[in-house]
């Protein structure tokens, strides 16, 4: 971290998921799959699904308001607002913009990120600088999709996989020494076709023939994106560790994106952690792309997990393809 820079971590997490759940048995009703194989190749069990009439910003403002409350910070309060989302209320105005209005945040700039599962820890390298410098002093930070509402549900290889919900965290000055350390984000563009949604952008805008193709739904090459995760999950923490002169030994907690059981475990092993201390939720959520983090996160946070000063390491990838991570050493008095 530069010299004469305020010090930015974490002052309060929340989180959100709608009501309905989605087991892996009512899916064995739908597509020709098993709960067995659901488990074996994901360790997913269960997803939560919004209502038709559910968008992304209800989930984001429970989500925001409860790390609000946590954090002690009024919305008034805040100077930013910083939504990760690939499922937006609509292409415009920005799920951001809604959700200031919604909090009562009048101070508050907003904009939407994209970066789908890498999203949430984008958004929060983002916000840290905006603190470090002394431009803002509140931030509030949120992953919040309804990947139910992008999902082709016929499709076996990725309908059995996505959920949805919310994460989100204000962001502040702490004190010097703790809040964020370092911090890699990255991105390899040759790799954008190995997981998208096809239609509803200017290259290709939604057509009747595209809603007819499912085009308008999540594309993934699993195989791809399953190899290109298993590397890049575990380098991209080595990377942040070495810009902040630590080892794998300093980590206290991992908290990955949750998308597969077995890239986590792969994760896990090449920075030579034991399982008590990477923080999965996989089972009951699925993966809610930029909402996996955060979600995990605050939960761990409210289950009283982190002490402070413990070093808690976020770690991401996703479509872009993507990847990010952050080192901080926990702010948050218990």
């Amino acid at each position: 971290m530069m010299e004469n820079r305020n010090s930015a971590g974490i002052l309060g997490t929340g989180w959100y998921v709608p009501e309905k759940i989605i087991t892996n048995e009512d899916l064995e009703q739908m597509v020709d799959t098993s709960n067995e194989w659901i488990v074996e190749r994901t360790g997913i069990h269960e997803r939560h699904a919004a209502a038709l009439d559910q968008p992304t910003s209800d989930l984001a403002e429970r989500a925001a308001r409860m790390a609000l409350e946590d954090a002690g910070v009024a919305a008034a309060d805040l100077d930013l607002i910083i939504v990760a989302t690939l499922t937006p209320d609509r292409v415009m105005p920005s799920t951001a913009s809604v959700l200031q209005d919604r909090l009562g945040a009048r101070q508050a700039a907003a904009f939407d990120l994209s970066a789908a599962c890498s999203g949430f820890d984008y958004a929060a390298v983002v916000a840290c600088q905006f603190i470090e410098t002394g431009v803002y002093r509140h931030i509030l930070v949120i992953g919040a999709e309804t990947m139910s509402k992008v999902i082709d549900w016929t499709d076996r290889n990725t309908c059995v996989l996505f959920g949805d919900g919310a994460g989100a965290a204000v962001f502040g000055p702490v004190e010097d020494g703790l809040g964020v350390q370092s911090f890699d984000l990255g991105s390899d563009g040759s790799g954008s076709e190995l997981l998208q949604i096809p239609a509803g952008g200017s290259l290709k805008p939604l057509t009747a023939e595209a809603l007819w193709m499912h085009e308008n739904c999540v594309h993934m090459d699993g195989r791809a994106v399953f190899r290109f995760a298993v590397r890049i999950l575990g380098e991209t923490v080595e990377k942040s560790l070495a810009k902040a002169g630590l080892k794998k030994e300093d980590i206290d907690w991992l908290v990955p994106h949750q998308a597969n059981t077995r890239i986590i475990d792969a994760a896990a092993s090449r920075l030579e952690l034991p399982a008590e201390k990477v923080i999965v939720n996989i089972g009951k959520y699925g993966n809610m792309s930029a909402a996996s983090i955060p979600v995990a996160l605050a939960e761990a946070a409210h289950a009283h997990r982190f002490r402070k000063g413990d070093l808690v390491a976020l770690a991401g990838f996703g479509a872009g393809l993507t990847w990010a991570s952050c080192i901080m050493k926990w702010a948050k008095e218990d």
